[in-house]
């Protein structure tokens, strides 16, 4: 078969609920390598938790983080198609100072590779392992460097109507997404930052044709790379919307090795 690109989501896709690899997933993942085809990881999550999986699989490919505001290789460090987008400190300073009117619980701004938060304390979990330093911001001053993305945590029942304020104060200025995982919040980014962005840069550094491109996902944070790729897949437990513009949903979820199934199946193994 002709070499394709497949482009993965982590969380709700390649990842089961408790946000690890299947043994499954793994070996299909390595027999595809095996086999010259590209896997890569466009996720969400920031390197800090997406490092370990990148390492489990032993990808030489680059990453995609924070939703496609970053962009870069951790096997090369001069990578010449490396990209970082961030957002300004100003409205990150506003939406800090804005975030008990908006009803928001606390932000987490993540640096390239520093966190920090609203808050002095960060609840215990996968997302915010115990040994996770986080600087609080008590100014602008505090805050030394221009945020990849910023994280909004509430109750899930209350992230509609918060993003919705948002979009009401910032306007065209940001681009909002889900994060699903373990502890669902919004993420920010700067406007026309998506996964998409991300996984054309990388295909076209190897030159595959969008045809040749897989994807993988089960959010709204996927949609644009659902979109773009040649062949857009959805998870079975992903969300309606996505499902209505995929070119295939998998026949099991995430839970079920819905990923590990679809591979299979598509390229006979």
């Amino acid at each position: 078969m002709k070499q394709k690109l497949i482009a993965l989501d982590l969380d709700g896709t390649t990842l089961n609920n408790q946000s690890l690899l299947s043994d499954r997933t793994k070996n299909v993942l390595a027999r595809l390598q095996k086999d010259n085809h590209l896997v890569m990881i466009a996720t969400g999550r920031p390197y800090r938790n997406s490092k370990e999986f990148y390492e489990t699989l032993k990808m030489t490919t680059p990453l995609v983080n924070f939703n496609g505001a970053l962009c870069h290789n951790p096997t090369d460090s001069n990578w010449s198609n490396y990209y970082h987008k961030t957002l300004d400190k100003d409205f990150a300073m506003d939406l800090i100072e804005q975030r008990e009117e908006m009803g928001i619980d606390f932000i987490c701004v993540e640096g390239k590779n520093k966190l920090f938060a609203s808050t002095a304390t960060l609840p215990s979990n996968e997302y915010f392992p115990k040994n996770l330093l986080a600087t609080q911001i008590t100014s602008k001053d505090t805050l030394s460097e221009n945020p990849t993305s910023m994280n909004v945590f509430s109750d899930e029942r209350n992230l509609e109507a918060i993003r919705d304020r948002i979009l009401a104060r910032y306007g065209n200025s940001i681009e909002i997404r889900t994060w699903g995982g373990t502890m669902p919040c919004l993420e920010i980014v700067s406007a026309g930052v998506q996964k998409a962005l991300g996984v054309e840069v990388v295909a076209n550094n190897y030159g595959i044709k969008r045809e040749d491109i897989l994807a993988f996902g089960d959010e709204d944070n996927d949609m644009e790379m659902i979109r773009y790729a040649g062949h857009g897949v959805v998870m079975q437990n992903g969300i309606t919307a996505l499902k209505k513009i995929a070119d295939d949903v998998t026949t099991h979820t995430n839970h079920d090795d819905g990923l590990a199934i679809y591979l299979e199946k598509y390229f006979c193994l």
